[in-house]
């Protein structure tokens, strides 16, 4: 059986060394940012993270597999772990000084997510949850704190998240999601990982967003659910692999669902 307590103690470790080196080139600005062919950015400590991470993991989990974002991986396979890696979610704030970015990685197997961490070093911040261990952060290192999400239930008096309005008009939903913010009572874009850290943390209470790639969710989804949250596609498809996502405490999603078309 596998021993989440012990992947998790991996999780931090792995995740100091990588914070100390994507930290230390944030500040510095001695980086070199390329276009990817989706003319998104990516910039060499995206990939040398990447790297950092599965050089570790092929020291310390040899048998499991690895999917990230710069260098792709394998399909799941039955009874085979898998890491899902984004070295920096945020790549666009990482590259124009802006603090607000993450390294997300998340451990699946039995065909769900098991467990993760968030970590945003120039926020001083961390994240991390395991089913059955709970969801959890901490503050420049300090005692950690337990997350769990509002008990919001109202949406005139609802917080919610996003990223930008890029993708929803291609979905369709740009009538709805207008609407959806006109129904709640507070709408930011803190975006990227943030938005669902903030949903985890009880201090926003719904994040969505239209379009994104298993890498920008994996880790995403035991923190969420572990806080006692609900994380689904924008159908209302449980997980991670809807190609988008909604994250609330549970209480908003149904009603929110239906007003952005879903189930």
């Amino acid at each position: 059986m596998r021993n989440l307590q012990k992947d998790i103690e991996l999780l931090h470790n792995l995740t100091d060394q990588v914070d100390d080196y994507t930290l230390t080139h944030f500040k510095q600005r001695d980086y070199q940012v390329y276009e990817k062919p989706d003319f998104t950015p990516v910039s060499d400590i995206d990939r040398g993270a990447e790297q950092m991470i599965r050089d570790f993991l092929k020291v310390h989990r040899p048998h499991d597999l690895v999917y990230g974002e710069e260098y792709g991986g394998n399909a799941a396979e039955a009874n085979q772990a898998r890491w899902i890696i984004d070295p920096i979610d945020g790549t666009k704030n990482f590259v124009r000084g802006v603090p607000v970015w993450a390294t997300l990685i998340g451990l699946e197997f039995a065909g769900k997510m098991q467990a993760s961490i968030v970590s945003a070093p120039a926020l001083c911040r961390r994240w991390w949850a395991g089913r059955g261990l709970g969801s959890w952060r901490s503050f420049s290192g300090e005692k950690p704190q337990a997350n769990r999400v509002s008990r919001i239930s109202d949406l005139k008096a609802a917080s919610f998240s996003y990223s930008s309005l890029t993708g929803w008009e291609e979905r369709e939903k740009l009538h709805a999601f207008v609407e959806l913010t006109r129904k709640v009572w507070r709408t930011r874009a803190y975006g990227d990982f943030y938005s669902y850290m903030l949903v985890a943390e009880g201090v926003v209470d719904a994040a969505a967003e239209p379009d994104l790639e298993l890498y920008d969710m994996a880790a995403l989804v035991p923190i969420v659910e572990e806080a006692g949250g609900k994380f689904t596609s924008l159908e209302g498809d449980e997980g991670c692999r809807g190609g988008n996502a909604l994250a609330t405490n549970g209480h908003l999603h149904q009603r929110i669902l239906t007003i952005l078309g879903g189930k």
